[in-house]
């Protein structure tokens, strides 16, 4: 129950992603909204794989030197690589997320000299920061608010004196006296002397104009001049005239005038300390960020000064009550269940049994990518899609509690395809294109020009065992009719995974299909090639000019090339199906109407063929099933069995100049 309730200044897992890494924040506030669901204000910590990759080099300069100034233990490659996941970057960006996306506590301290590195490693959920990023600028830069602990901050405390022992020691280089209190002035003395300097800087600041418009009435004067300023000025005014009080009256009020003594919160006007409320609010007690960027012509110690005398006043008081109000009506707390819905990566269902390589058909040796173990009762897919990577219940965890593998690697790497690009899980089509060793220059330029690209799916062993194992969940027909149709892949080859073993009895049938050589290949294909013959000029070219009406999606849903009708062997003509023309076969003869120009990658196929009454004539002769298989396999010749008519009987042609009779006989 207890590890479930967040408060305000925990830090907590945010998850925003099912695939990515859980985002780490500082609860600020929580608040109820007017549907009734809760939203944390959060503040906003980064990790190393959400800067560029300047900053990351300034980040390991930066580790390198905490490194030797704070005599750290040697640590190995794969330590320092885990530390890097350790690490955050704090920073002043606040955003609302709702409270139902938090999945757990972290603890994220400030890096210190005396801290052990390797101590993070050995507890969970523990982080550490030492810089302080800007979104907006792009830059990192060291928390000033870093505690001084370690033998160079400690004073050095000297030997204690013994009984009866001196002190050779100067005091006027130790320090400096401010205040005897063994002076020859009684204390009614000094009470009159301080209620003299009180009036003194009443009529002096009667005198001012600028404080005159501050403090228009007498009685602000009197308080302002009954601050501690005045007393300070009044017993330092005693200190250096050797307790004499004649000399300290005439020092009090000289010849021009009486000494007007201000402080500053009589020194700073009204808009310049609403400047510093406004600042106060946004930055807290970080008075170098409220001096930068708010009261650049103040100094440091004017800006403190005026900070602990703010706090003296009824102003203080009353946004005291205001905060302590709001306080009250907002949420403290609030209660988070468990979030126990599966995880969308998953691979095997949870309920299956723990087994050897739980996702069938990958291709990166059926192992975890992070610790190479091929045995978890759980795998999640890992990484761009096109590399089927996963990863086993453990390693999972921690990357998304820390956002990298255990162990590095070069795929995890590869998901930053530059120094200042943005983590992703995928590569565009131009970057593929590039990396490819079959890619020539020459070559890449024509690819790069069409807006459709030619590609090869290339199917396993195993997938091809699945279509066979799995046949009543994989129902390939079916999916052959319906390509649109998306399938589980990683759902059938999870279960041919459990099948194989029971299959595994039963000798497997698979039809050795006979292939040609390479030889015969490149030679069929030789001889089928296009000959790009001159047409004579007048005669009509077999162009569909009807075509370039149609919609250009037509073409791109078949993604087929067809033949040209000019391809022929042995002087006989192929039509685009690789059947023989026929004689009584025509080319279409649609009206003719204004050609549109269209580009080379979105230009349709210019040929149609028609079939005539003689083709139809023909197909009338095929059962269905030859229908359809002559539609899924338009290359493969298909043979017609017509029936031949009955021969007529000979009949014998006579002279006619008989008048005998014909007689037939059998």
């Amino acid at each position: 129950m207890a590890a479930n309730m967040y408060r305000v200044g925990d830090y907590v897992y945010f998850e925003n992603s099912s695939s990515n890494p859980y985002l780490i924040r500082r609860i600020e506030e929580l608040n109820k909204t007017a549907n009734g669901n809760v939203e944390a204000k959060v503040v906003c910590l980064f990790r190393r794989r959400d800067i560029s990759g300047n900053l990351n080099t300034l980040a390991d300069s930066n580790a390198r030197d905490f490194e030797e100034e704070s005599k750290q233990p040697p640590i190995t490659e794969q330590q320092k690589h885990q530390l890097k996941h350790r690490e955050l970057f704090l920073s002043r960006q606040f955003e609302s997320l709702p409270a139902t996306h938090i999945r757990g506590k972290c603890n994220v301290t400030l890096l210190n000299e005396t801290d052990v590195l390797t101590s993070y490693l050995e507890r969970e959920d523990c982080f550490f920061y030492s810089l302080v990023f800007d979104p907006v600028q792009k830059t990192l830069l060291a928390d000033q608010g870093e505690i001084r602990v370690g033998s160079k901050y400690q004073a050095e405390v000297p030997d204690k004196l013994s009984e009866g022992e001196t002190d050779n020691r100067v005091q006027e280089k130790l320090e400096t006296k401010v205040w005897d209190p063994d002076n020859q002035l009684k204390d009614s003395q000094i009470d009159q002397f301080l209620v003299v300097a009180r009036a003194v800087g009443t009529f002096a600041r009667a005198l001012d104009c600028s404080s005159s418009i501050r403090q228009p009435s007498l009685h602000m004067s009197a308080a302002a001049a009954s601050r501690d300023i005045t007393l300070f000025h009044a017993m330092d005014t005693l200190q250096k005239n050797g307790y004499d009080l004649a000399k300290a009256m005439s020092t009090l009020v000289p010849q021009g005038g009486p000494v007007l003594c201000r402080d500053e919160m009589e020194e700073w006007s009204a808009s310049e300390a609403m400047l510093f409320e406004e600042a106060l609010e946004k930055y807290g007690k970080d008075f170098n960020d409220i001096r930068q960027d708010f009261l650049p012509w103040k100094s440091l110690a004017s800006v403190v000064q005026f900070y602990y005398m703010w706090k003296t006043t009824d102003r203080y008081i009353q946004q005291k009550r205001l905060k302590a109000a709001e306080a009250d009506s907002k949420l403290k707390q609030v209660y988070i269940p468990t979030y126990t819905k599966p995880n969308p990566n998953q691979i095997m269902a949870p309920g299956n049994k723990p087994g050897m390589n739980g996702a069938a058909g990958f291709q990166k040796g059926l192992c975890c990518e992070s610790c190479h173990t091929a045995q978890s009762p759980q795998w999640y897919a890992w990484g761009p899609p096109n590399m089927q990577c996963r990863l086993c219940a453990s390693c999972w965890i921690y990357w998304k509690k820390y956002g990298g593998l255990k162990t590095p690697t070069q795929l995890e790497g590869a998901t930053r395809t530059g120094s200042d690009a943005a983590p992703r899980g995928h590569m565009t089509r131009q970057e593929v294109q590039g990396m490819s060793p079959f890619t020539s220059s020459a070559g890449r330029a024509k690819l790069l020009a069409k807006n459709r690209q030619t590609f090869i799916l290339q199917t396993t062993k195993l997938t091809r065992i699945a279509r066979r194992v799995c046949q009543d969940i994989l129902q390939s027909r079916r999916a052959a009719r319906r390509p649109y149709a998306s399938i589980n892949a990683n759902a059938v080859k999870a279960e041919c995974m459990i099948r194989l073993p029971k299959a595994s009895k039963n000798a497997m049938k698979n039809r050795p299909i006979p292939r040609p050589s390479l030889v015969n290949i490149v030679k069929e294909l030789a001889v089928q090639a296009p000959l790009k013959l001159k047409a004579p000029r007048g005669a009509p070219t077999p162009i569909n000019r009807n075509q370039a009406s149609q919609p250009r999606s037509a073409p791109a849903l078949l993604g087929k090339r067809l033949c040209d009708s000019g391809s022929s062997v042995g002087g006989h003509p192929f039509s685009t199906n690789g059947r023989l023309f026929m004689s009584s076969m025509r080319t279409t003869s649609q009206s003719v109407i204004k050609r549109q120009r269209v580009s080379q990658g979105d230009a349709p196929n210019p040929v149609v063929f028609v079939a005539t009454k003689e083709t139809r004539a023909l197909r009338k002769h095929l059962s269905q099933a030859e229908m359809r298989r002559a539609a899924r396999k338009p290359n493969i010749p298909v043979r017609v069995k017509i029936p031949l008519p009955p021969r007529p009987l000979p009949v014998p042609i006579l002279p006619s100049s008989t008048n005998e009779p014909i007689v037939l006989e059998d």
